[in-house]
C-alpha cells in the first residue's frame, strides 16, 4: 500500500511539473467589439507614413465585430444618407478579411465589382488599423480604430 501510495504521488509530481514547464501558445488578440475610426495615415514609400489625417469634425464610422459578423456604420455631416455595410470576416496574425454582403444603396453597387476586402491588420489590445495594399503589396492607406466598448 505503501508503495502504491508513493508512486501515486510521485505521478502526481510529474504530471504538475509536466502541465507547468509545458509550452503555452501566445494569447492571440480578439477583434470582437465594437471600433470607432479615429484617423487616417497615408505611406509615402509602402512602409513608413507620410501623414495622419484625423477624422473630420462630425464624422463618425463605427464597426462591430462579433461570432464572424461585421457590421459597419458611416455618418456624414451634409450627406442626406448614412452608410453601412454588414458581412462576415475572419482574422489571421496579420490579415483581416472582410466580405460584404449587404449594405446601402452605394455600397450595394460597389459590391457588384467587389466582395472580399483584404487588409492588412495591426491590432493591439484597444486600437487596430487595417491597412490596405496596393498590387505590388506596398502599404497606400489605412483606417485607424479605437475600442469603444
Amino acid at each position: 500500500m505503501k508503495k502504491l501510495l508513493t508512486l501515486v504521488f510521485v505521478l502526481g509530481v510529474i504530471l504538475t511539473a509536466a502541465v507547468l514547464t509545458s509550452s503555452k501558445p501566445e494569447n492571440y488578440h480578439s477583434i470582437e467589439g465594437t471600433w470607432e475610426l479615429v484617423s487616417f495615415h497615408n505611406y509615402d514609400d509602402g512602409i513608413n507614413i507620410s501623414s495622419t489625417t484625423p477624422k473630420a469634425t462630425g464624422y463618425r464610422q463605427v464597426k462591430m465585430y462579433y461570432n464572424g459578423k461585421v457590421m459597419w456604420s458611416r455618418y456624414v455631416p451634409n450627406e442626406p444618407n448614412g452608410r453601412f455595410g454588414y458581412g462576415s470576416y475572419y482574422i489571421t496574425e496579420d490579415e483581416l478579411h472582410e466580405t460584404i454582403i449587404f449594405g446601402d444603396s452605394e455600397m450595394m453597387k460597389a459590391l457588384d465589382t467587389l466582395t472580399e476586402f483584404i487588409f492588412e491588420l495591426d491590432l493591439q489590445n484597444d486600437t487596430y488599423s487595417q491597412i490596405s495594399l496596393d498590387e505590388e503589396g506596398n502599404r497606400t492607406f489605412s483606417e485607424n480604430y479605437k475600442r469603444i466598448d
